[in-house]
């Protein structure tokens, strides 16, 4: 497998407007995600954004980053645009979408992932942590993963995902944690498919992947990132990485 890591961002935001370029600690946040995806060690890291501040603020950090159009309609769409920007001669069979709101990322996990695509055989992995509180069950915000796990519980398949308490009865709620690595193959299909009734009704994308049949890997990690939603969020950051 050879991995490419992209990193879509923008500037728009409903809760905390420029989140990319906020401060933490003296740096911006996208170049923090940028750092932490080059930590990994898996394979070039391109952020994506329709702002030419964020690419500016990426590159001055030594990084890379293309420009796409302003008006695609969602992150899968600007990680597909760079990717044929950023490898047109298609050397790259994995690609690794990472939010660009996880400023404390672990490095491990994203190597946690493409291991999970590697392994299950999937068109596409992703990540569940547990949930240990009663608040984040009950947040519409914190996106669950109904998963058939294996016998120990540490890889498995999605079978939904859903902004509601889900499943119901006893037992532990998973938090999904929203970096994907897709089969080039499978990113190029699903980037083809129009919106589906679920994801458009959830307002998760991943949906339109499980209603046309594609198959999605989950692996358990002990604790899904700090992701920087509101301005209580970066806050949190900066006091965790100060």
């Amino acid at each position: 497998m050879n991995p490419i890591l992209l990193i879509p961002a923008r500037m728009a935001s409903t809760r905390l407007p420029g989140k990319p370029l906020a401060d933490i600690g003296g740096m911006p946040m996208i170049v923090r995600v940028w750092a932490r995806a080059m930590a990994a060690g898996l394979g070039p890291v391109v952020v994506a954004s329709g702002e030419s501040e964020i690419v500016q603020a990426v590159e001055k950090a030594g990084g890379r980053a293309v420009m796409t159009d302003p008006d695609l309609p969602s992150g899968s769409d600007r990680i597909w645009a760079a990717l044929e920007s950023a490898d047109p001669g298609r050397a790259h069979d994995v690609v690794v979408n990472l939010q660009g709101d996880l400023p404390a990322l672990d490095p491990e996990q994203i190597k946690t992932v493409v291991s999970a695509l590697a392994k299950s055989g999937a068109d596409i992995a992703t990540l569940a942590a547990p949930i240990d509180n009663e608040a984040d069950e009950a947040n519409p915000a914190v996106v669950k993963a109904v998963v058939a796990w294996d016998a120990k519980e540490r890889l498995g398949r999605a079978l939904y995902f859903t902004r509601a308490r889900a499943p119901a009865g006893d037992g532990l709620l998973y938090h999904h944690v929203g970096i994907y690595a897709y089969r080039r193959q499978a990113l190029e299909s699903f980037v083809a498919l129009p919106p589906s009734a679920l994801e458009q009704r959830e307002k998760l994308e991943q949906l339109r992947a499980l209603e046309a049949g594609m198959s999605i890997a989950v692996v358990r990690v002990d604790e899904a990132p700090l992701s920087v939603d509101t301005p209580a969020d970066l806050e949190k950051a900066r006091k965790l990485l100060s």
